[in-house]
């Protein structure tokens, strides 16, 4: 992997208005990838002014471009959990953030393995051509918070703790630095799972809006958010307050309803409708229904919270199913990891046997334009994730 720094390139070129030969003639002045310091199939860090982790170190991510010249661009937001108090913060709670202390230069050489999306070699890969933009995630806040805090220790034991969520502009950077080196753009996929899922969603316009692809995909998984959900409200509004959101969501040029933060996704329906969106997470999800449920109803049981859970997916497919450009993805349960994550290690246990489909073929009719977006709801599997 060359690891080079770089400052910001700085803006596109400009292209010449008039005939046809002059836009071809700008097109051969571009800068090839060794040009930019970057090497086709290889991992190449970034470093850019003003992007930093939680406790102000340099914020880092990851480029590899397309080993075949391809126009089509994969934005990876990488998981790490959340946290929006001392106690979460300072890692005090279970439920915290990962990497609060920074990313190390060769964070990336442990999460290529980690997600299908990443391997070249694989040759069912559906990205395997494409050129790979990498965001780690250090900043506690999905990757859209725009604020810093300086949270204290209730007990007034520990010094107090200044944190930095500034996930919105580690993504606004990172997106603007990827339009100056892949221009043009043909296929624009976002996605993540987890906190990277969520990130997703929040950062889709944004990543979007920078790249100007043709076409443009969001592949959401195991981060969603629930529009109209009181179980999720008191989390949607701690986190609103705490990552100064209002701050972020307000720049999008449609309506935003503070009240109803699970809606995001419906706003982006709206406002992109040639978009085709996507989520997918497991039923029986033990992970993000904890982040979701534990620190506000803590009386609740595990079980107890998956009810919320399944209440909450409930009001989704609902809204979902009343917009062509949405489409959701909902395997019952796997035996790895508290069912968290579908797009990780490979596709094995997200299997829907009675729709006949499995991960894979979900993405191909996502990536299909010529198909309409299919869903896909697996009903409870009595006997599994010990449920009677």
């Amino acid at each position: 992997m060359r690891a080079t720094i770089f400052s910001f390139i700085g803006l596109s070129l400009f292209f010449l208005s008039g005939c046809g030969s002059d836009d071809v003639d700008a097109q051969k002045t571009e800068p090839s990838m060794e040009e930019l310091g970057l090497e086709p199939g290889a991992w190449t860090k970034v470093e850019l002014p003003g992007t930093v982790c939680a406790n102000g170190s340099q914020y880092k991510f990851f480029v590899n471009p397309s080993l075949v010249g391809s126009k089509d661009v994969l934005f990876m937001f990488e998981p790490g959990g959340a946290c929006w108090d001392y106690d979460s913060c300072a890692g005090k709670t279970g439920l915290g953030a990962s990497n609060t202390e920074g990313i190390t230069d060769g964070h990336i050489l442990g999460w290529q393995l980690v997600f299908p999306f990443l391997r070249r070699a694989d040759e069912t890969n559906h990205f395997r051509d494409w050129n790979y933009v990498y965001l780690p995630y250090c900043t506690g806040d999905v990757h859209i918070g725009n604020t810093v805090r300086t949270y204290v220790d209730p007990l007034g034991k520990d010094p107090d703790l200044e944190f930095h969520h500034n996930g919105y502009k580690n993504m606004v950077a990172a997106a603007e630095y990827t339009a100056t080196i892949f221009k043009n753009t043909s296929r624009l996929v976002v996605g993540g799972c987890s906190a990277g899922g969520a990130g997703s969603i929040a950062g889709h316009w944004f990543v979007r809006n920078a790249l100007a692809p043709e076409r443009a995909y969001l592949i959401d998984d195991s981060g969603p958010l629930f529009p109209g959900s009181v179980h999720s409200k008191p989390l949607y509004d701690t986190i609103r307050q705490a990552w100064d959101l209002d701050s972020v969501f307000e720049t999008v040029p449609v309506a935003y309803d503070s009240n109803d933060m699970g809606g995001v996704i419906l706003k982006l329906s709206e406002l992109l409708p040639k978009d085709r969106l996507a989520v997918t997470y497991f039923l029986r999800d033990h992970t993000f229904s904890s982040y979701s449920y534990r620190r506000f109803f803590p009386e609740l049981s595990d079980e107890e919270r998956l009810v919320l859970w399944k209440e909450d997916s409930d009001l989704l497919t609902a809204a979902f199913d009343k917009h062509d450009n949405l489409a959701y993805y909902l395997p019952y349960w796997r035996d790895r990891a508290d069912s968290h994550c579908t797009i990780v290690l490979d596709y094995d246990g997200t299997e829907i046997q009675e729709a006949g489909v499995d991960l894979s073929d979900f993405i191909d009719n996502v990536l299909d334009d010529a198909s309409p977006l299919q869903s896909f709801r697996e009903s409870p599997q009595s006997g599994e994730d010990g449920t009677p």
